[in-house]
């Protein structure tokens, strides 16, 4: 007899009493547990450390310690490695929010979210995986990237310990080609390329393909516009 899966654990941290009622009721709905709730990025930070969730759904703009700030305490906490960190905001293009995935989160969802994609992309980032999609991802740090102060994520990853086949799927990877897409073009498996996707992130010591993505246009492996530069590590 197979041990029954363990709920997901999720805390939710948004200053709006009521958006943090909306979206228990919607995850308690689909047998997710609420493990804390937080009205700022200071008590999320203190209610992750205390709860270990699996992920946390955190709003990007809160009073005192915001979402940014929040986000890089709870990645930078020993003992939090497997949580994940999705942003709230209320625009897809947003500042705020590239500066959120440079410091570690696994994407973000807009607070008009419809129920069932809210339990999806929880789903979907506890396994795992990063959330939106590679295209969106993109749009959002090619118009951001390079305009700020450089972020914390390239340094010390060095792009030679990469295969030329790596180099390759991590180029491809930043243009926004997922993995079937990526298996097509270069004539292989599904199965190989989640292969080589993952030594990447392994080799770079990258979260997920969000960080990736970031990785690939803050070092100049991807120009923005799409392109690929002669950065060969």
């Amino acid at each position: 007899m197979t041990a029954e899966k363990p709920p997901l654990r999720v805390v939710i941290a948004d200053d709006q009493a009521l958006v943090r009622t909306g979206f228990k009721m919607i995850l308690a709905a689909d047998g997710i547990q609420v493990a804390a709730e937080a009205a700022d990025g200071a008590e999320a930070v203190a209610a992750v450390r205390r709860t270990q969730p699996d992920v946390v759904l955190m709003d990007i703009r809160m009073p005192q310690t915001d979402g940014i700030e929040a986000t890089r305490r709870i990645l930078g906490s020993e003992g939090l490695q497997e949580t994940r960190v999705i942003i709230l905001t209320t625009y897809d293009l947003d500042h705020y929010v590239y500066a959120a995935l440079t410091s570690g989160a696994s994407g973000f969802l807009l607070k008009d979210v419809s129920p069932e994609h809210l339990v999806a992309a929880l789903r979907l980032v506890q396994s795992g995986d990063a959330l939106l999609a590679p295209t969106i991802t993109r749009r959002l740090i090619e118009r951001f990237a390079k305009h700020d102060e450089p972020r914390a994520i390239a340094p010390h990853r060095d792009l030679s310990t990469l295969t030329p086949r790596e180099l390759e799927v991590l180029r491809l990877l930043a243009t926004g080609l997922s993995n079937a897409e990526l298996a097509s073009r270069l004539h292989l498996s599904q199965t190989t390329v989640k292969s080589h996707v993952g030594r990447v992130l392994s080799k770079l010591d990258l979260r997920d393909r969000v960080q990736a993505v970031v990785f690939a246009y803050e070092t100049g492996l991807i120009a923005p516009g799409g392109g690929a530069s002669n950065v060969n590590g």
